[in-house]
């Protein structure tokens, strides 16, 4: 049985995000919440599988405090999806997410994603290769020899490309996945709509004969942890994913939120925390500094004088002149 069998059930799940739930985030949101299951920010295939692959290894990184923990590759080669499950199951991971999901423009233009799901020949050719990817390296671990380890293969995606299509999801069930996550929305609905949680309901329902062990969460404008358990009690989830939520309320994943309690100082303290672990993270630059802008909305809000305060913390290009504003 893999780890996704062995949550609890609905179990939450903090969203990959690119440039935002790298190690240090992770580490933030697990000392305040942790959720039930981690993920890593979007990790090109490509890339990784490449000269490149230095600049992408960053977003691999992880502690024992982030697990458990699964991987999430994007890309188009199948060839690198095998050789980057590979690397995933040896790097120590509790398994490996494609994402089939992302709607970014450029990302789609080159075909990668969400662009997948006008693509199924393809999209079914790298699941596949990352399935044998991870059944690979699970024999060379075990020399060749049978092995109770499970290492599951999840997908996260949208309800379709310019409209819903629930054949997709059914293409997607087929290929026996552990886990299936669905953003209720369509490519080209970005986030302009609300999620549409009835379809996802819909596809919860389509596994029953397709794909019984499958497990599905539901993505999309879940504000809080109860919000998240109503929505899978009424749609028969397993899981709940949630992302911009984590902006609004540090504490999302706890049973009892004292965020709206914190004081300015308590904020300030908590930012101080996140920069002083990003620059011990990342002492050499491997990461952007401009990264931890995102985070000015999160913790500098809800008091006299946030918003000057946030102005100049954005425009501030280091670590020490971060702290100097918030430590002075």
């Amino acid at each position: 049985m893999d780890i996704a069998q062995l949550l609890p059930k609905p179990f939450f799940v903090l969203a990959p995000m690119d440039d935002v739930t790298d190690t240090v985030f992770r580490r933030i949101v697990a000392s305040n919440a942790a959720p039930d299951l981690f993920f890593t920010e979007f990790v090109n295939v490509d890339g990784l599988q490449s000269p490149g692959r230095p600049r992408i290894l960053p977003k691999l990184e992880f502690t024992s405090t982030e697990k458990p923990i699964i991987a999430q590759l994007w890309g188009k080669n199948p060839e690198n999806y095998y050789k980057s499950a590979k690397d995933i199951v040896q790097m120590g991971f509790a398994g490996v997410d494609i994402n089939m999901g992302c709607p970014a423009k450029p990302i789609i233009k080159n075909g990668c994603c969400s662009a997948l799901i006008n693509n199924r020949p393809l999209a079914m050719e790298i699941i596949k290769a990352t399935q044998a990817g991870v059944e690979d390296a699970i024999k060379e671990q075990g020399k060749g020899k049978k092995t109770p380890h499970h290492f599951p293969v999840s997908v996260k995606t949208r309800l379709g490309f310019s409209s819903k299509d629930l054949s997709w999801h059914e293409d997607l069930l087929k290929q026996k996945l552990s886990m299936l996550t669905i953003h209720g929305r369509t490519t080209a609905e970005m986030s302009k709509v609300p999620a549409d949680w009835e379809a996802i309901g819909e596809i919860a329902k389509m596994r029953t004969s397709l794909s019984a062990e499958t497990l599905i969460v539901g993505n999309g404008d879940v504000i809080s942890r109860q919000h998240g358990l109503e929505l899978a009690e009424k749609y028969g989830l397993d899981g709940i994913m949630i992302g911009r939520g984590i902006f609004h309320d540090p504490f999302i994943f706890s049973k009892d939120s004292k965020w709206e309690e914190y004081t300015k100082e308590q904020k300030l303290a908590m930012y101080t925390k996140h920069v002083k672990l990003f620059a011990n993270t990342w002492p050499d630059g491997q990461r952007n500094i401009h990264m931890l802008n995102k985070f000015c909305k999160v913790y500098i809000e809800g008091f006299p004088g946030a918003k000057e305060l946030r102005e100049k913390l954005m425009d501030a290009d280091s670590t020490d002149k971060l702290l100097a504003l918030l430590e002075g």
